[in-house]
């Protein structure tokens, strides 16, 4: 049953029995394709309410969404082998829980990490692939970009109130993104946060910024572009910050040349990676994905 904050609590076994968790918005009887969310290396599905609340609520056609937490994220279990925490079992652990609620396709929203797990899902189960949208991602991740998150993620402080952990997080990304307003940053940070005893926590397991550790940011990193090309026949939308360090200029423009049919959203003020739930964006996915349908046929 869905909570007064619009949706339910979904958790589901891994292949290796781990406790995984999802939020479902809204029942499994919608006629539109149904909204995958997929966050980003540390984040949650706390990342994709409002944005969930607006698809699934939307006009017409509204949708059922479900974001994932990952595990070591969230309400999902730590996993006591730091190697699982890769974008492979990632996606497995996706597939479960798609199985365990009986989708076999959907519409995709990948944030970061997020899109990079929509392209091993297009290698492992290319037809769970209706409709993609990369939010600040593509087949080419800067090093740089990559070794200033894990600068970041190695110095997390434990802010003792909730006004600390706002500030603590506008110092971090405050150049990045001087478009937010300070409700914003107040949602970010009770995205990314979790209140204890003693203070404010990043919610995700400590242990995931290992999986950085002995990464040569001074040579360019893995591509995967074989992954893209594969999609080539997927609608796709993708949205990159303007201020983005992590998705270039000229990496979004090699997408394009190889998937003609993508659409790009360039989203001012906002860097890696911009809120989805900010300006005309929930209306341009949700209309994305509308259109993605009437192609389709459907």
């Amino acid at each position: 049953m869905a909570t007064d904050s619009g949706f339910s609590d979904f958790f589901y076994p891994a292949a290796d029995g781990l406790r995984l968790h999802a939020r479902i918005y809204r029942s499994a009887d919608l006629a539109g394709w149904p909204v995958v969310c997929l966050p980003g290396l540390t984040r949650n599905c706390r990342d994709f309410h409002e944005l969930a609340l607006f698809l699934s609520h939307q006009g017409l056609f509204p949708r059922r969404v479900v974001a994932f937490d990952y595990r070591g994220r969230g309400q999902s279990a730590h996993d006591a082998e730091v190697k699982n925490y890769n974008v492979v079992t990632e996606a497995n652990d996706v597939l479960a829980g798609l199985d365990a609620l009986g989708i076999a396709s959907a519409t995709f929203i990948g944030t970061s990490r997020g899109g990079l797990i929509v392209h091993v899902l297009g290698s492992l189960r290319p037809t769970v692939l209706r409709a993609i949208v990369l939010n600040d991602i593509g087949p080419v991740i800067e090093a740089a970009g990559l070794a200033h998150i894990r600068d970041y993620l190695g110095k997390n402080p434990v802010p003792k109130s909730f006004a600390e952990t706002v500030a603590a997080l506008r110092k971090v990304h405050g150049a990045d993104f001087p478009a937010l307003a300070e409700d914003d940053w107040a949602r970010m940070a009770r995205a990314l946060y979790r209140e204890e005893t003693g203070g404010w926590v990043p919610d995700f397991d400590p242990k995931l910024v290992e999986t950085l550790e002995g990464i040569d940011f001074s040579q360019p990193l893995p591509t995967l572009w074989p992954q893209f090309d594969e999609l080539a026949a997927v609608p796709m939308l993708t949205i990159r910050g303007a201020n983005s360090r992590l998705l270039s200029t000229e990496t979004l423009a090699e997408m394009t040349t190889r998937h003609p049919g993508m659409e790009t959203i360039t989203v001012d003020g906002q860097g890696h990676a911009p809120l989805l739930e900010t300006g005309d964006l929930p209306h341009s996915i949700a209309r994305f994905f509308g259109e993605a349908e009437e192609r389709a046929g459907l």
